[in-house]
């Protein structure tokens, strides 16, 4: 299944937009409760106002919130990134740390955000378990497990150190795009053969070729024997 994933999503990464670690770690803490798509349109202009641990700590509250205010929660949201802010600034001398137990301790980061944070910006290897992720590898027979650190201590004692980030992405990709939570594209799925739950979704190919999103739509439904003049761009 790894392989598979390999084949689908050869170029898997972060679909948050970021440029250094503190970034990565604000726009990760957005995204709770609501899309990439709408965090990567916020962030700009919240990266332009605030470059830095201190400008966050120091932050106007009010204003903060209105920039955050199209993410959902923004009220909490902000709460988290002027604490964080506050942490990072009092404790570590104005840089995130690039270590789990220290990135645990912050406002707003949980596990799941800290291995984003090293996997992304730091080159540490880790499994993050988001919605997606926790819920295909309980659909593959990975694990039973619904607690999210219970998922990645199974998961990472099934893949390779080196791997565990991109396969990170791969799995969460593969959720966005073809194993939906209420409908997967099972007709048209590279995981098909190996996969217990097969019969979840559509079967019959044309029908789940129909339910494929993203831009990897034309490559994936290739590798599901689709001819190129039939893939729809």
């Amino acid at each position: 299944m790894l392989r598979a994933l390999a084949v689908a999503y050869p170029d898997a990464y972060c679909e948050l937009d970021f440029t250094n670690p503190l970034e990565l770690a604000v726009a990760t803490i957005l995204s709770a409760q609501s899309t990439d798509k709408k965090i990567n349109e916020v962030t700009p202009a919240v990266f332009a106002r605030y470059r830095t641990a201190a400008d966050y700590a120091q932050a106007d509250r009010t204003e903060l919130e209105e920039l955050l205010r199209p993410t959902g929660f923004y009220r909490n949201k902000a709460a988290s990134l002027m604490g964080l802010g506050a942490a990072v600034v009092e404790r570590f001398g104005g840089e995130l740390p690039a270590n789990l137990d220290d990135l645990v301790t912050l406002p707003g980061i949980g596990r799941k955000t800290a291995n984003v944070i090293l996997g992304n910006a730091f080159g540490v290897p880790g499994i993050s378990v988001d919605t997606h992720f926790g819920r295909l590898v309980r659909r593959w027979g990975w694990t039973e497990e619904q607690d999210p650190v219970k998922v990645e201590h199974v998961v990472a004692a099934l893949v390779p150190k080196r791997d565990q980030t991109m396969v990170s992405h791969r799995v969460i990709f593969h959720g966005r795009r073809v194993c939906h939570a209420k409908k997967p594209a099972c007709g048209v799925c590279t995981l098909a053969m190996d996969c217990p739950s097969f019969g979840a979704g559509p079967t019959e190919p044309e029908a789940a070729a129909a339910l494929v999103k993203g831009p990897e739509t034309p490559h994936l439904l290739e590798l599901a024997g689709f001819a190129p003049a039939d893939v729809r761009p």
